[in-house]
Formats: C-alpha cells, sequence, structure tokens
C-alpha cells in the first residue's frame, strides 16, 4: 500500500480506538483469567464473523456517499424505526459502561478521590464540553498516539511474560463452552467484540466526513478499515493472553468494583514490566478508555439524530438553519443527563448494568448483521462493489453463529 494511502489513516484508527475499551480491557481480561486460553476460540470466531457487517460500514459510505442510516431508510422505514428503538434502549447503558471503566482509571491514575459516582459525572461534563467547543479533533489525534503507546506496552508485557517463564501459553488447553450462569458471560465477552454492532453505523458516518476533509479512495478507505479493525483483534488477544498467563489458576479473581478492577488492570502490567512503568500504563489506558467515553457520547447523538432527519424530514424542527447542529445537542444533553441518572440511581448495580449492556448487544447483532448485508447487496448498491460470493458466504455464517448463539443462551434461561 501506497504511502498516501498510509498518511490518509483515520476512521479505521478512530474505530480501535472505540474498540479497545471494555470489550478489550474487561472482558478480554475476564475471559483470560477466569478462563485461560479457553475462550480463544470464541474470540477468534466472532471476529471472523463480525467482520464483513463492519467492513459494510465504508463499503456503503464510499460507495454511495451515505451511511448505512440512509440505507435502512431506503430499505423501508420501519427497519430505520426498528435502529432508533434499539439504539435508545442501548445507548445510555453503553455510555454508562464505558464512562465507569474510565471513572475507576481515573482513580487509580489521579488518586484525590475514591468516589466513582463523582468521577464518572465530572467526565461526563468534560467530554461534553470537550465536544461541546470542538476540540476532539485535537484529542482524536492525540488518543492515536496514545493507541500505540498501550498497544506496544501490551504487546511487549505479554513477550516478557512469555521470555521470564513465569507464565507459559498453553495453546494446547482444550476449549472451552460455558455451560449454565457461564453462558451470560460468554455472550457479554462476544456482544462488545470487537465492538458492539452498531459501531458499523458510527464507521460509515466517520467514512463519509473524512472523504468530505480529504479525498479518500475506496481501496483506501477498506485498508484503513482492515488496520484498524486488526490492530483491534491483535489487542483483544494480548489481553486474553495476559488475563491467561498471569492470574488464571493464580486465585484472585477480578474484581466487580471499577476502581479495584482499573487497579487490578495496571498491575497485570506492571506485574510483568516493572512498577516503574505504572504511570505509563495507567496514563495509556485512561487516555484510551477516555477516547472510547467522547466516541461513544458523540456518535450516539449523531446516529439519532440523522435517524430523526430521516424518519421526519418534512417537520419544521429539520428545516429550520443549523437543525442538525440543534438536534445534536439535544440529544447529547439526554444522553449525558440519563447516564448521569443511571449512576446517581444504580451504581451498586453497575456490573450487572454492563453485563446486560454487552449481551443485549450480542442478542441484538443479528438484526444489524442482516441490515447491514440487505444494504449492500441492494439495488442502491453499484454492483462492482456489492460483496464477493466468499464475503457474502462468511457473511451467512456470521448471521447463523449470531442467531444460535442467542438460541442457545435462551435455551440455557429454560
Amino acid at each position: 500500500m501506497s504511502r498516501i494511502s498510509i498518511a490518509k489513516l483515520g476512521p479505521g484508527l478512530l474505530f480501535a480506538g472505540c474498540a479497545v475499551g471494555v470489550s478489550h480491557l474487561v472482558q478480554s481480561t475476564r475471559a483470560g483469567a477466569d478462563f485461560g486460553w479457553g475462550l480463544i476460540w470464541a474470540l477468534l470466531l466472532i471476529n471472523l464473523f463480525k467482520y464483513p457487517f463492519f467492513q459494510y460500514g465504508p463499503r456503503y459510505a464510499l460507495s454511495t456517499g451515505e451511511s448505512l442510516l440512509d440505507g435502512y431508510y431506503r430499505l423501508g422505514k420501519g427497519y430505520l424505526i426498528l435502529y432508533f428503538i434499539l439504539n435508545i434502549v442501548m445507548m445510555f447503558t453503553v455510555q454508562a459502561a464505558v464512562t465507569v471503566v474510565t471513572a475507576g482509571l481515573a482513580i487509580q491514575l489521579f488518586g484525590s478521590s475514591n468516589d466513582i459516582v463523582l468521577w464518572c459525572i465530572l467526565l461526563i461534563v468534560f467530554c461534553s464540553i470537550i465536544l461541546v467547543l470542538g476540540k476532539y479533533k485535537f484529542l482524536d489525534g492525540l488518543i492515536k498516539i496514545i493507541m500505540i503507546v498501550l498497544a506496544v506496552c501490551s504487546i511487549t508485557a505479554v513477550v516478557v511474560t512469555f521470555v521470564k517463564g513465569t507464565a507459559s501459553p498453553d495453546l494446547t488447553m482444550t476449549q472451552i463452552m460455558p455451560k449454565g450462569s457461564e453462558v451470560l458471560f460468554l455472550l457479554a465477552f462476544m456482544g462488545w467484540m470487537p465492538a458492539h454492532m452498531d459501531g458499523s453505523v458510527w464507521y460509515s458516518m466517520w467514512a463519509i466526513e473524512k472523504s468530505k476533509n480529504q479525498k479518500v479512495t475506496y481501496k483506501e478507505s477498506l485498508f484503513d478499515f482492515n488496520v484498524g479493525y486488526l490492530a483491534s483483534v491483535i489487542l483483544a488477544i494480548c489481553f486474553l493472553a495476559l488475563g491467561a498467563m498471569v492470574m488464571f489458576g493464580s486465585g484472585e479473581i477480578f474484581s466487580s468494583q471499577g476502581a479495584e478492577f482499573a487497579g487490578q488492570l495496571i498491575n497485570l502490567y506492571t506485574s510483568t514490566m516493572g512498577r516503574i512503568f505504572f504511570g505509563l500504563i495507567a496514563v495509556a489506558a485512561f487516555a484510551t478508555m477516555l477516547s472510547t467515553t467522547i466516541t461513544c457520547l458523540d456518535a450516539s447523538p449523531r446516529v439519532m439524530t440523522r435517524s430523526v432527519e430521516l424518519m421526519v424530514p418534512q417537520s419544521a424542527l429539520v428545516k429550520r438553519k443549523n437543525s442538525d447542529k440543534k438536534l445534536y445537542g439535544i440529544w447529547m444533553i439526554l444522553l449525558a443527563v440519563g447516564t448521569s441518572i443511571i449512576f446517581l440511581s444504580f451504581l451498586s448495580e453497575m456490573g450487572t448494568l454492563v453485563r446486560l449492556a454487552t449481551v443485549l448487544s450480542f442478542i441484538s447483532a443479528p438484526i444489524y448483521a442482516t441490515l447491514n448485508l440487505a444494504v449492500v447487496t441492494s439495488k442502491h448498491m453499484p454492483k462492482e462493489r456489492r460483496p464477493s460470493p466468499t464475503l457474502k458466504l462468511i457473511s451467512i455464517l456470521g448471521i447463523v453463529f449470531l442467531l444460535g448463539f442467542t438460541g442457545y443462551f435462551v435455551s440455557t434461561l429454560f
């Protein structure tokens, strides 16, 4: 790939920054700590079967100049309404889940207060101000550097752990199919791996914005996506490996409390790389989760704004000048307030809320997958840009996989 293509990396790295959040820092490390290498099959399969549906975001956007939301609307207004309802149900718990992890890391890094509710609300206010002032572009550039630091630290920690001989990657370990209550964790693990499927819609909007500011070819956009997706997969394996090699079989289990969990997470690195790296690792992990928090706080209002514009294009609200900015502001305020209410009212249930959000993401994934496949194979998609037979086959197998595990989960309830 040419130097020009590498220079135009953007939404792909933004996707990686968004993906490396709860799914990686929390769920992947917990999977390794609780099951060793026994769930590596789930990590690899879910990333394989979700790949086409995320890739359809930039594929459709660069081929039509529209977001996936426009594609849903072209399929039928009812499909867009379905998306709108799903997003209303999910966005508050998703925002709360990523923010509480960020707050836990903030406590470890700054230590000025152990009040996680206070930190959560402060973070929501801070992120809102960043977005309102339009300074996220600068922060996004900084986060990309921090993401590279986190990636280097993660790979180094895994290598050092292996070289020291304190723990070895037992890849011959029998793969595990969780049963009973453990199925809930399996779905939570796969629900946000590498990200929740709604991220495909976000990506399509990022790709359009990128093309407005800088000329990007179709091939460059897909290359950008593949780089970001591969990076998120490699980091997921690293986090699972750290959990498996350092904590599995040690008798230590991850805490369900945000601040304590953050401390244990940082200790995974410092126990192998040395306490001298505490500051670097804490900053990298916090910055990564802060990026995820801001991205979610920005993306949900954007997609809800576009959804409203498509569903009620003749409304007086949409006709007014700068109505999209006003709608975006309203949705961001609603999201910030709603998330803060969750912190104030349900903090003791945050562990349950995080699991609920990730499980709901998995259960809703077949819906997004089916819609995305329908959009990129519709008459509105240029024939030469439609998925290849191989990609379509993986897509169909992916939908079957997602539906199969959803059915398996439902069967365990009875």
